[in-house]
């Protein structure tokens, strides 16, 4: 008689092929520590945001930046650029790089440099989180602050000590486990507006990211655990759009503010010029720009803060077979507009504002 098979073996991990063990987050800490230069980056870029959330710093806030980083030379061409840049308009605009490493999937396909930095399915997130770490390094010890969306919820605890800026994407700010996350990250956090361009799913989110929550986990060690967070203060809504309809203009912008004031939630919002408010064509997120400081402008106090789909070169471009052939410094993911575009935009936001700001900030006091 055949020995008895094992009474778990026959229903545990029935569709898994393999587990790899990953290097626990305080490794890849030690392989690649924080410095002085770094940390300084963090914590003052950090304490702005909060201060521009709180009006006690007229200036906005810029998130500006790849779709997606997936060549980690051309990043640095990019942060090189965009530092000069940031310092040019820094007296009226915090200007913040989006380095995004992990992209959502509506069915397959690239997952981001994290899950698949080869771009060939080999999967390698072990060294995908080596990669995504040296680059937010180098950019913290440059002096630019760094902006990523929290997708993975164990990625935060390899990197969140050198992110700035963090946001929760459309697809997931109705997720209980995004917003249990949020609660105790360290960075101000924005929640997008549902795919389908409602507001409500934000709101939700921001009660639930401001109070305290308890959930499954990892620590530095790389042990489960349970997370005990005392809550984000910090949580605020991303306009995007959706729905195949902008939410931008004067009355979107009004209605939202509507519903936060209804919510008792501060008036604090950050508008995408990309995704569905420029229907993802990226000749129109300049338009967008334009027409959010026109706003600024005549009165609007409730913007604090933009984010744009930038790269070296203007659109995007097909991931083929060959990851070699890539053109360089063009999106694998979403369109983005060239840096000449970028530069003209930026410097000509800071040009209108400049002398704007200060007196919105009276206003709102």
């Amino acid at each position: 008689m055949a020995d008895p098979m094992p009474l778990n073996e026959s229903i545990e991990n029935i569709n898994v092929v393999s587990q790899d063990l990953l290097p626990t987050p305080e490794a890849i800490h030690r392989a690649l520590p924080l410095t002085k230069a770094a940390r300084d980056t963090v914590v003052v870029g950090r304490q702005v945001v909060e201060n521009i959330l709180d009006r006690k710093d007229p200036r906005v806030f810029l998130v500006v930046g790849p779709c997606s980083i997936h060549d980690l030379d051309a990043a640095r061409e990019y942060a090189g650029r965009l530092k000069r840049l940031a310092d040019e308009v820094k007296d009226t605009v915090f200007v913040i790089m989006r380095v995004y490493f992990e992209k959502p999937r509506t069915t397959v396909g690239w997952k981001g440099l994290i899950n698949d930095p080869y771009m060939d399915d080999s999967f390698r997130i072990d060294e995908g989180l080596y990669k995504a770490r040296s680059l937010l390094l180098e950019l913290a010890e440059m002096g630019l602050p760094a902006a990523t969306e929290a997708l993975d919820p164990i990625s935060p605890q390899y990197l969140q000590d050198l992110i700035t800026w963090t946001a929760i994407g459309a697809r997931t700010t109705e997720s209980q486990t995004h917003r249990e996350m949020a609660s105790g990250l360290s960075t101000p956090v924005g929640f997008k507006n549902g795919t389908d361009g409602s507001l409500q799913v934000a709101i939700n989110a921001l009660h639930s990211v401001a109070n305290p929550h308890s959930f499954l986990g990892i620590d530095g060690k790389g042990q489960c655990a349970i997370i005990r967070t005392r809550g984000n203060r910090y949580g605020h809504v991303v306009l995007r759009g959706g729905g195949g309809k902008p939410n931008y203009d004067s009355v979107s912008l009004a209605l939202c503010e509507r519903e936060l004031a209804a919510a008792d939630l501060p008036l604090n919002l950050v508008v995408d010029c990309s995704h569905s408010n420029s229907s993802k064509d990226p000749a129109l997120q300049p338009l967008v720009l334009d027409n959010l400081v026109n706003q600024i402008q005549e009165g609007n106090r409730s913007i604090v803060g933009m984010m744009m789909e930038s790269h070296l070169h203007w659109g995007s471009q097909k991931l083929g077979d060959d990851p070699s052939q890539l053109q360089y410094g063009v999106s694998v993911t979403d369109a983005c507009v060239d840096w000449e575009t970028t530069e003209k935009a930026v410097r000509d936001m800071a040009a209108r504002l400049r002398g704007v700001l200060q007196g919105r900030l009276t206003a709102t006091a």
